[in-house]
């Protein structure tokens, strides 16, 4: 039988300037204790998976809510792993970010891997009040090519939703060459990526002008450089996506440019959570 399985979490901000997480779940999904490695504004906190994947008819529901003036960072301590479905419903995993004025959420799931014959969804709902800023991010990786276990069959749909800002549909199947090899498409390229910052309010054109500098500044130095770039589709986002054969020079760029937004948005040091370094 599927595994359906919900976690919500609810961020506030009590009057000592502590940020406090209420929770609830039904299924296997869990939360780690709350952590305050920089102090009790922000509260880190690590999402586990018990089974470590999902086939055929899973689902995953994440809900976080952070409320006005509350800091969350959020990250898991494995990858997301969508196995083979030979047939039947497809594995979904909806995951939805509702910031309220002044908040600030950093999203940092490590990536997802679609393994050879897997039927997936993948899916990210936002809802940012003005005044708070998120900065996520989503890491694919399509088979195993470190295994030479390619993505030779399967199908796996992203999307990205904030209405009335930003809407993106992917869908990447196994079958389609053309997407998957041409120099306009993936290139042969196992691993994508996509980083952004978005703001409940318009970003000033210095401000923006000023963290797409250090971005691309930043990218310039990284062996990805050729395959990566960032960009503002609009005045409350920057965007960065970049391709790679391997997820480790991903993530340690994408992990590079987090500290840098950190730094450069926020006036924050770099504070990355402990699962990282296990």
């Amino acid at each position: 039988m599927p595994w359906h399985a919900h976690l919500d979490l609810q961020y506030r901000r009590d009057p000592s300037g502590q940020t406090l997480l209420r929770h609830r779940h039904s299924g296997p999904l869990r939360i780690f204790k709350s952590l305050y490695p920089e102090g009790p504004a922000v509260c880190h906190n690590v999402i586990v998976h018990p089974p470590g994947g999902l086939v055929q008819g899973d689902r995953l529901e994440i809900d976080v809510t952070v409320a006005a003036g509350a800091h969350a960072l959020v990250s898991t301590p494995g990858a997301t792993r969508f196995y083979r479905n030979a047939s039947g419903e497809p594995a979904e995993q909806r995951v939805r970010l509702a910031l309220e004025e002044g908040a600030r959420l950093e999203w940092l799931p490590l990536e997802t891997l679609a393994y050879d014959g897997c039927r997936a969804l993948n899916r990210v709902e936002l809802q940012i009040a003005p005044g708070a800023e998120l900065l996520a991010w989503d890491v694919v990786s399509l088979g195993l090519p470190a295994a030479e276990l390619p993505f030779a069959s399967g199908c796996l749909e992203q999307q990205w939703d904030w209405p009335g800002v930003w809407l993106e549909r992917a869908r990447l199947d196994a079958a389609d060459e053309r997407l998957l090899r041409s120099p306009v498409g993936l290139d042969g390229q196992s691993t994508l990526a996509t980083l952004v910052l978005a703001c409940g309010s318009a970003l000033t054109r210095t401000r923006r002008e000023a963290l797409l500098e250090a971005c691309r500044d930043l990218i310039e130095t990284h062996a990805l450089a050729p395959r990566c770039g960032a960009t503002c589709p609009n005045d409350q986002m920057l965007v960065v996506r970049a391709l790679a054969g391997q997820v480790e020079p991903l993530m340690q760029l994408w992990q590079a440019l987090w500290a840098l937004l950190r730094r450069e948005a926020w006036g924050m040091a770099d504070a990355p959570p402990r699962i990282w370094s296990v």
